[in-house]
């Protein structure tokens, strides 16, 4: 079946919120077999909604909306939906004594405007709201469902995930399941063109790129009677995309690098640390943002003086005079300071000019180099970050970040393998 979400709320359009409904929704309808195809927005105004909802129903086979079901006058959604599929509006005493006992739990009073909310669609199914006053409703006519739900994310997330979804459930016979292969270090038109033979050829599973703060994911999904032919169809094609990009490849289905990262410390029984300076400290944090980083990460230091670099690091004052402190041998020498500080299994260093400012011709803003220590072997990376010129001070700090990490997941790699 063809679906389509319409996400009714003037907010949404003037950009007062941002609309993560519609992800949320398409994600878990895609997940169960049902296709969606259109999302649109419509603000809080009978005509237009009105309009919008008659081109979505003409499309579409469901039309899940999410809005527009509160107390107040511009709460228009319910009659909309029933005058678009011509079914009159009566009162629901089901719905007024869950409004009631939802008022005396809480202990407040029900004011008149909120029996407005009990007045519904006739022999309409409602959904129920643990998380607010508006219910979920459902109403089918001539072969078209709608679902309307309230728009709050803390109302609409549990009424999909418990009530819609096992409803809706009944008019498809097949599932979509996704895999997710991450990869950090190859850029989406390098993935695009490695990959291009094995995109156009594949149906199902279908493959496509994404990307994101610099990191690009190849999406796998099947359809299937059930998951776990899905998968079976998913397998041998992930594998093979693992193969064509090699190493660039940092794991499937992670999360993020950083949870990849002390997975991989805790399986191995390995530590790490940091020595921070373009980045602030920014490496420290998205390990310590794991649950369970604690096993894995005990140390880390943020020094953006010289000085610092030289008292708590042992960056030696001649390097920086010969070199400057954002050098190869300042990066080495940090990351070698915090190790022997620590005595981490792997240490990492980050130097570089994160800009808007700072740049000359010779160290250009964008420029970074990451020290690694692991056992034995201690070296530098040179990156230069900036994009197509432009100084965008977060972006490189974050790509810098995520390099110092996709470094740490290879050395952590490498020592298992020894082990």
């Amino acid at each position: 079946m063809i679906a389509e979400i319409l996400c009714v709320g003037t907010e949404l359009l003037i950009g007062d919120v941002v609309n993560t409904n519609a992800t949320y929704i398409s994600k878990r309808l895609s997940e169960h077999g049902i296709d969606v195809l259109y999302h649109s927005v419509c603000g809080d105004n009978p005509e237009r909604l009105e309009k919008c909802l008659n081109h979505a129903l003409l499309r579409s086979d469901i039309v899940v909306t999410t809005g527009g079901l509160g107390p107040t006058y511009d709460d228009i959604t319910a009659e909309i939906c029933a005058r678009a599929l011509g079914i009159v509006m009566c009162d629901s005493d089901e719905v007024e004594k869950s409004l009631e006992e939802y008022f005396r739990r809480s202990g407040r009073v029900m004011t008149d405007n909120n029996k407005k909310q009990a007045k519904i669609p006739k022999g309409a199914k409602i959904f129920t709201n643990n998380y607010g006053t508006a219910p979920g409703i459902c109403i089918e006519k001539n072969g078209k469902i709608i679902v309307m739900m309230p728009g709050p994310p803390r109302e609409m997330k549990p009424m999909t995930d418990d009530e819609v979804i096992p409803y809706l459930s009944k008019y498809t016979n097949k599932v979509l399941v996704s895999s997710n292969v991450n990869i950090f270090g190859m850029g989406e038109s390098s993935v695009e063109t490695k990959l291009h033979e094995l995109m156009l050829s594949s149906i199902n599973p279908t493959v496509a790129p994404y990307i994101n703060d610099g990191e690009v994911r190849v999406r796998v999904t099947a359809s299937a009677e059930n998951e776990n032919k899905a998968k079976e169809l998913i397998s041998p094609v992930v594998e093979r995309i693992k193969s064509e990009l090699g190493d660039v490849v940092y794991g499937v289905d992670c999360e993020s690098m950083e949870k990849k990262l002390v997975e991989l410390l805790l399986r191995n029984k390995l530590t790490v640390s940091t020595a921070e300076s373009c980045t602030g400290g920014m490496v420290s944090q998205l390990i310590t943002n794991v649950p369970g980083s604690s096993e894995v990460f005990g140390f880390g230091v943020c020094t953006y003086a010289n000085q610092a670099k030289m008292k708590m690091l042992g960056v030696k004052e001649e390097t920086l005079e010969k070199y400057g402190a954002v050098s190869e041998q300042t990066a080495m020498e940090m990351a070698r300071g915090v190790k022997e500080l620590s005595g981490s299994d792997i240490s990492l260093s980050l130097t570089g000019i994160a800009g808007p400012g700072g740049g000359t011709e010779q160290k250009p803003v964008g420029l970074v180099y990451i020290g690694v220590c692991a056992g034995e072997k201690c070296y530098a990376k040179k990156l230069l970050l900036a994009q197509h010129g432009r100084s965008d001070r977060g972006f490189i700090r974050t790509l810098a970040a995520k390099n110092a990490l996709k470094a740490a997941i290879d050395e952590a790699g490498e020592i298992k393998q020894s082990l």
